[in-house]
């Protein structure tokens, strides 16, 4: 595991940015932390860094966000509305855990039951997003040579 102290928007932004320049077809990350902790944020830098023009934004009412127009599309969803991996399923997005691009899925612990456990040969990598204070963040993430 690595940590990584933000101390603005713009240094997890940047970090996401290093994790989009890095990013593999068929990757997914598995983003948590409380709300404001900045998991948009680190999308916003994660589109960036995989070239996507596109403005990003949370799809917390939608579910999930497709966007292209980069070096891979980009499938943002966030399961805050979703209380188990049952709805998960049943919502019909469990197609973004085989991405033909990378997938980031905010509130990914709600999925902590088991049932969405990644086959061998997936390209996962967990990011826990901390609040430290009104600027900082403490993020952990899965080392993968970011």
């Amino acid at each position: 595991m690595a940590t990584f102290i933000s101390h603005s928007p713009a240094d997890t932004e940047s970090l996401g940015e290093k994790f989009g320049r890095a990013a593999q077809r068929g990757q997914i990350i598995a983003l948590s932390g409380d709300l404001g902790a900045g998991k948009t944020q680190f999308v916003r830098g994660l589109a960036r860094g995989l070239e996507i023009p596109a403005r990003v934004h949370s799809p917390t009412f939608t579910l999930v966000n497709e966007y292209g127009g980069g070096r891979l599309r980009l499938f943002h969803l966030d399961l805050y509305r979703l209380e188990t991996a049952a709805q998960f399923l049943s919502a019909g997005v469990e197609e973004f855990l085989q991405p033909d691009g990378v997938s980031v899925i905010e509130w990914a612990e709600r999925l902590e039951d088991g049932r969405w456990k990644m086959e061998d040969g997936k390209k996962l990598i967990c990011v826990k997003i901390e609040i430290i204070s009104e600027q900082e963040r403490k993020i952990i993430y899965d080392d993968s040579g970011v």
